[in-house]
């Protein structure tokens, strides 16, 4: 089996690569820096020629609504267009938890290459994770008011990128869904009690304001907007256990 990573020099991207060589499966990493360029089309064809599976972590350039819409929709088309082309047998897809019900922001943007996958010949497979602690983490630090970090006081499963990227890698590795699959990591918790854990963590002074109205990912959350189903794949890592390894 040959798995083409797209978005293989990403933070996701890197690890699902580990993961799936740990599965011994051949993979080739493509990225603008190997010379494939998912939004013009570039290196494409080639390098999808003899793909069996195509796992797609790209990411957009910006987490605004109307660039994430437009990178999403341009370069999900190419990547799936191409894949036809190719002949690949399965498509795989990260995507967000929410996607399918918040519409607005960089969740819209996932929801429509989620739409770009379901119509398309191509045998699809879509992940959708929780919020990565790293991007919490991330978002903590860029985002603040004068009187403190503004975060919405919505429950989530947050979950590590590591176990996203095994989870990744162990459906590309089997049948197409032909539909979602979620996974969350193992504990709940409020997006801005979360926020305040790991700002502690890092000696961040900054308080952290509780603000139903503050946005995650350009857009306004509803109160299980965050919230995997029933039955997600559940990571392994805590978030206690994240903080202590990095």
């Amino acid at each position: 089996m040959r798995v083409v990573v797209a978005g293989a020099t990403g933070r996701i991207g890197t690890r699902t690569v580990a993961r799936l060589r740990d599965h011994g499966v051949e993979v080739t990493p493509v990225s603008r820096s190997t010379g494939v360029d998912v939004v013009t089309g570039r290196g494409l064809a080639e390098a999808l020629r003899g793909a069996d599976v195509i796992v797609d972590v790209t990411e957009a350039p910006s987490r605004a609504e109307a660039p994430s819409v437009e990178f999403f929709g341009t370069a999900t088309g190419n990547l799936l267009e191409a894949a036809a082309t190719a002949g690949v047998e399965h498509y795989v897809a990260l995507s967000l938890v929410g996607a399918d019900r918040v519409q607005r922001g960089y969740f819209r943007a996932k929801a429509v290459q989620e739409e770009r996958a379901r119509r398309s010949p191509v045998p699809h497979s879509v992940v959708r994770a929780t919020p990565f602690f790293e991007s919490v983490d991330a978002l903590a630090r860029s985002t603040a008011h004068t009187d403190g970090v503004h975060v919405a006081p919505v429950p989530t499963r947050p979950v590590s990128t590591d176990d996203v990227a095994t989870e990744l890698a162990h459906v590309a590795v089997g049948l197409p869904l032909f539909g979602v699959l979620e996974t969350a990591g193992p504990e709940e918790y409020r997006l801005d009690e979360l926020t305040a854990k790991l700002l502690a963590a890092r000696g961040d002074l900054r308080g952290v304001v509780t603000d139903p109205r503050a946005p995650f990912f350009g857009a306004l959350l509803a109160e299980r907007s965050l919230l995997p189903g029933p039955s997600p794949r559940s990571g392994h890592e805590t978030v206690d256990r994240w903080l202590a390894r990095r």
